[in-house]
């Protein structure tokens, strides 16, 4: 088991996998002078996909226990976390109860406080560049490959009955397991939706080529499988054929990224859009930062542009 030595300076905690190729270890320091935190750090801990839960167990109890440790930002493990630790929480927030995850750890009057911020930072994502009305004006679908917290998140975003018609057509999520489609789909049973929605196994890349096949022009299709980041590869095969005008988005900004290398190999052909994860990432780590460190950072307008320019300028994008 991991020993943790006390932190001697405010620290943000980063939980995934090969943290330390983050660009956020770059761009942390120049926020963090930008936004008046005074001596803070970040520190990465790697874990192994599907960790054993003693290890999550003891890095949670060693943030909540350590003074100086603010807190942490949870990528990759946010499902198998909260399965784990759920009881060392003194305050779980909505999203995280409703989406059996962990996001963002962070302290409060002396409580140890789970929250789910994904579903907030991939909404400001999606509709920062599909625009306003985006699925009512099309009647796309929405294909979302990988039934982890982050489709979890996005789905909750766009399926809601509150989006008026301004939801896609159809939404089809896939997994390698079935297990994590039955824990999706219970998930969705509980948000009021009018969306039809359909669960996919999908072992082989070629299972996710068949969805593709027949999703309507416009479609978003997005990797939320972590492939390309955390393992190599991309959920689909070289012979995929994406849809006429589709959007395609990969939650990933570093790897190999071979979904974007096979849109952008059809960007023309199909008249697609391709965004990678960068903007995701200012969104889902400016919503962690501002929750544990207790400080306002905007979501758009002339500083929210300001933040996201030193993050580019300290990552060399």
């Amino acid at each position: 088991m991991t020993h943790y030595q006390p932190a001697t300076r405010p620290t943000l905690y980063f939980i995934g996998v090969t943290t330390g190729k983050s660009s956020i270890m770059k761009v942390f320091p120049a926020w963090a002078e930008y936004l008046g935190l005074k001596d803070a750090v970040i520190t990465g801990i790697d874990f192994k996909l599907h960790d054993n839960p003693a290890a999550y167990r003891a890095a949670v109890e060693f943030i909540r226990d350590d003074p100086l440790s603010m807190g942490a930002l949870v990528t990759t493990h946010k499902i198998d976390l909260f399965a784990a630790c759920r009881d060392l929480f003194d305050v779980i927030d909505p999203h995280a109860e409703l989406m059996d995850e962990t996001s963002c750890i962070s302290k409060r009057h002396g409580k140890l406080v789970c929250h789910a911020k994904d579903p907030i930072s991939s909404g400001l994502a999606i509709d920062g560049f599909l625009g306003e009305g985006y699925f009512a004006r099309t009647g796309a679908d929405l294909f979302s490959m990988g039934a982890g917290g982050s489709t979890i998140a996005l789905t909750w975003h766009l399926m809601r009955r509150s989006r008026g018609r301004d939801v896609p057509g159809r939404i089809v999520v896939s997994n390698r397991s079935q297990h994590r489609l039955d824990e999706i789909r219970r998930i969705h049973e509980s948000i009021e939706s009018d969306a039809p929605v359909e669960y996919v196994l999908a072992p082989q890349a070629e299972d996710n080529d068949a969805v593709l096949a027949r999703l309507k022009p416009g479609s978003l299709i997005i990797n939320a499988t972590g492939l390309g980041k955390d393992a190599p590869g991309s959920p689909l095969s070289d012979a995929a054929q994406f849809p006429q005008r589709a959007v395609a988005w990969d939650l990933n900004y570093r790897g190999d990224l071979v979904f974007l290398s096979q849109a952008r190999a059809q960007l023309e052909q199909q008249s697609l859009r391709v965004v990678d994860g960068w903007t995701y990432f200012i969104h889902g780590w400016t919503q962690v930062i501002a929750e544990v460190f207790n400080v306002d950072i905007p979501t758009s307008g002339p500083r929210f542009d300001r933040i996201s320019d030193i993050a580019r300028e300290a990552a060399g994008r």
